[in-house]
């Protein structure tokens, strides 16, 4: 966890390495996945690079692969996938000549089977056309010679003038009636067609799709008609089949063609088995070339980033290195030279940095969901302060506040619970978005499910109802009689009350008739006390980056006329919140310190901004304390100072600093040389961006600052009753839900009410489930995470760096995973 206070210190460094023993070296980096390189050929051609013809050579493999897996799909086999403990590491170069050799022979014989395969099946399928031509037009052919007792001998040409021709053939059913209409249309109404549909559908050998035909016969007479039907036919790409006019040659050829098929079908049964046999011998080795020729190409893409020396003996690399990781780099530059016998070993030296470094927060499975919230947002600027530490906590926790409710965060828990425990055998179950996002927030989820646990105790909620576990600390002393007599009974807290609930609220808030107003007073006050302190720790964490950076005067200059604003109006309100809880009670004999005469802590806060007062009822003291009123004012006072101490405070400082710069360097110019001004200018430290900024545009920027810093204050403070207004609203919904739907089954009589109890039971959780924790959780989720972006991380993160994305193997397959 200390790791995750800032980001990691990086450094910049050169890699020296040999040709013979740059893939072995790039590829012991990969393996420890800790060095980003930077492109030292942006001006250069992709196709001109050094390694171009190996990435060449990588496609053209994982073509060949690829060719093979999707043969093995249709097949239906599915490749298991590699366990991360068993990775294979890249390919060496001398085994890339070999997988070359045997995926050529394989696609090789694949292809021709593939291609047999088709032929086969065409001709199975002709046949089986050819078959169910034969069958279905016999009873065609007796309704013709019903008509016409001169019948041509076959398909050709009518022997005579009072001959008939025919044509038989298959047609797709959907292009049937538009065959018809088209033959009618050039014949005039010459022709007979007759058809009939095949009731199972023909397997399609090029596409494999199921294809539901027709079997159809044309009768027509005329030499011109048979060139006019022949063509139509073809246009509608309708198979056409000869057919014999005579019974007795059609039952012989019919029984030629079945014997044909049942040749036909031993032929495609002994193929496909060979077929088989061969694909299932590259079941095992397939996944792992597949992941070796990804790590292969991956390593000559990053050797495409690196430079030749100008002897062309050295290949020379740049990148980015966490500090604490050297020792790694180090060690994998060895072990690459080492693993080639390279006489010249490989080093490392490290460069001045002339832009900021990435920025790179070290993770663990628990860590990493919190961390991916806040670079959402964007990501941290180079060792700023990291949120995602501090809302571990306050994540969870400003959630809770909103959906505080024992049963609900129970289920939630238990839902985490299951994926936390079993997260092993999980994380190599393939589901969709959604899943993935679950279990990979799962920790999240475990902690939103532990403090609204905790909440839901505080508010003493459990799917709507109380829990009684200290006993009420109220005490009903009105009789019987008047107890069920008067619907309008109010308990005296002077009397009734005999203590203080040891924790969260009493139970007996869920009987009363005012549970609402009670409950609308507590949560609203103290999401406005939740949330001015969440917004003052904001600020505090400003301190700490210019701390850091060295940015001592902005300690004066910004954050304590920030800080003393945010303190003076809305602490003030938190403070008067907790006296007024303090000062007035029931128990009290003095008239002013009563409940009665408790005022409204917004209408002080009104009259605090306005320097006015409202009448008070009589007997009732005007404040709260005798010196509130100059008090007040001199907040009101400084408050506003505060705003022109945020407008021209840096401003000024930076036009001061720029001239005392500027008559230093006077100064330096008439009594030093060039070279001691330039060493001098080195050592006062880094270049600063607001060192080139012109003046205009630091007013302009320091007022929009200015600006929004103050509005923010007062709509964020606003912003915080969502907390209220969400618990609110869960609460009511849960009653509502519990009430309408559950307790009327509870009150059934009766063998049958067990009956119905079971279904309304079922429905009330479905219910649940749908409304209350999955909508109402993601209602809650996205507003706790408007709370951080906007109300917390705008007081001190800005956000504008860019991620550390090391060239790692493990990220780089797993992003292909994820595609």
């Amino acid at each position: 966890m200390g790791d995750m206070f800032r980001s990691e210190k990086m450094a910049l460094c050169q890699l020296f390495i040999q040709p013979e023993a740059a893939y072995a070296t790039v590829s012991e980096l990969g393996e420890i996945g800790c060095v980003q390189f930077r492109d030292l050929n942006d001006a250069v051609n992709s196709f001109q690079r050094r390694y171009v013809n190996d990435v060449g050579r990588c496609d053209e493999l994982e073509r060949q692969m690829n060719y093979i897996e999707s043969e093995l799909k249709l097949d239906g086999v599915i490749m298991k996938d590699l366990i991360d403990d068993d990775l294979p590491r890249a390919l060496s170069p001398r085994e890339i000549g070999e997988l070359e050799a045997t995926l050529e022979r394989m696609e090789t014989e694949i292809r021709e089977l593939a291609q047999n395969n088709i032929n086969l099946k065409s001709n199975y399928s002709e046949l089986t056309e050819l078959r169910m031509v034969l069958e279905k037009t016999q009873h065609f052919f007796q309704d013709v010679m019903d008509a016409s007792s001169n019948l041509g001998a076959d398909e050709t040409n009518p022997q005579g003038r009072g001959q008939l021709g025919f044509v038989a053939g298959v047609l797709n059913r959907e292009r049937s009636f538009a065959f018809e209409r088209m033959l009618w249309r050039i014949s005039r109404g010459n022709v007979y067609v007759k058809r009939a549909d095949l009731e199972e559908p023909l397997l399609d050998p090029h596409s494999g799709v199921e294809v539901y035909k027709t079997v159809f016969v044309v009768f027509y007479q005329g030499e011109q008609l048979n060139t006019r039907i022949k063509k139509i036919c073809n246009g509608f790409r309708s198979s056409l089949y000869p057919c014999p006019g005579d019974h007795g040659e059609r039952e012989e050829m019919l029984r030629g063609v079945k014997t044909r098929l049942e040749d036909l079908k031993l032929v495609i049964s002994q193929t496909a088995d060979h077929r088989r046999l061969m694909l299932s011998n590259t079941i095992t080795n397939l996944p792992r070339w597949m992941m070796m020729v990804k790590k292969m190409k991956a390593i000559y893409h990053t050797l495409n980033m690196f430079n030749v020396d100008v002897t062309k003996k050295c290949l020379i690399g740049e990148g980015w290195v966490p500090r604490n990781d050297l020792a790694k780099v180090m060690q994998a530059l060895a072990d690459g030279s080492a693993s080639v016998g390279s006489t010249v070993p490989a080093f490392m030296n490290e460069l001045e940095p002339m832009k900021s470094p990435p920025t790179f927060n070290r993770v663990n499975k628990f860590t990493n969901g919190f961390q991916h919230l806040i670079d959402a947002y964007g990501m941290a600027n180079y060792r700023e302060v990291n949120p995602a530490l501090y809302s571990c906590i306050t994540f969870p926790f400003l959630f809770a506040v909103m959906f505080g409710d024992l049963g609900h965060g129970f289920c939630i828990f238990l839902f985490a619970l299951w994926m936390v425990l079993d997260e092993k055998r999980l994380s190599h179950k393939r589901g969709g978005e959604i899943w993935n996002i679950f279990f990979g927030g799962r920790y999240i989820i475990l902690l939103l499910g532990l403090f609204s646990m905790y909440t839901g105790f505080l508010y003493n909620d459990i799917f709507s109802k109380s829990l009684n576990v200290f006993g009420s600390t109220w005490r009903v002393r009105y009789n019987t009689t008047t107890v069920l007599e008067n619907p309008t009974l109010q308990l005296d807290p002077a009397v009734a009350s005999i203590g203080t609930y040891p924790l969260g609220v009493d139970p007996i808030w869920q009987l009363a008739d005012n549970k609402i107003i009670f409950l609308n007073t507590l949560k609203m006050k103290m999401s406005i006390i939740l949330g001015v302190t969440h917004m003052i720790f904001g600020v505090c964490l400003s301190v700490v980056n210019f701390m850091y950076f060295k940015k001592y005067a902005l300690i004066f200059l910004e954050f304590v006329p920030q800080i003393l604003f945010l303190i003076l109006l809305f602490g003030y309100m938190c403070f008067m919140m907790f006296y007024k809880w303090v000062k007035y009670s029931p128990k009290t004999d003095y008239l002013p310190d009563s409940p009665g005469c408790a005022p409204s802590v917004l209408i002080y806060f009104i009259n605090m901004m306005l320097f006015s007062s409202s009448p008070q009822l009589e007997g009732c003291d005007e404040y709260m304390f005798d010196a509130q009123p100059q008090l007040e004012r001199i907040f009101v006072v400084l408050a506003v100072i505060c705003i022109p101490w945020i407008l021209v405070g840096k401003p000024l400082y930076i036009m001061i600093m720029r001239k005392l710069k500027a008559k230093r360097q006077h100064a330096g110019i008439s009594s030093l040389g060039k070279g001691e001004i330039e060493a001098g200018g080195q050592e006062e430290g880094e270049h600063d961006e607001e060192d080139d900024e012109p003046m205009s545009e630091i007013w302009i920027h320091q007022a929009i600052h200015m600006i929004e810093y103050i509005l923010s204050t007062i709509s964020h403070t606003a912003s915080y009753l969502r907390l209220w207004a969400l618990s609110l609203a869960h609460a009511e919904l849960s009653e509502v839900l519990w009430n309408m739907v559950l307790s009327e089954a509870l009150t059934l009589g009766g063998y049958g009410a067990a009956v119905a109890l079971f279904f309304i039971f079922g429905a009330w959780v479905l219910l649940t489930i749908a409304i209350m924790i999955l909508m109402e959780g993601l209602s809650a989720f996205l507003h706790t995470l408007r709370l951080h972006w906007v109300e917390f991380m705008s007081k001190f993160y800005y956000g504008a760096g860019y991620a550390f994305m090391p060239f790692s193997f493990k990220l780089l397959l797993r992003s292909d995973e994820d595609d």
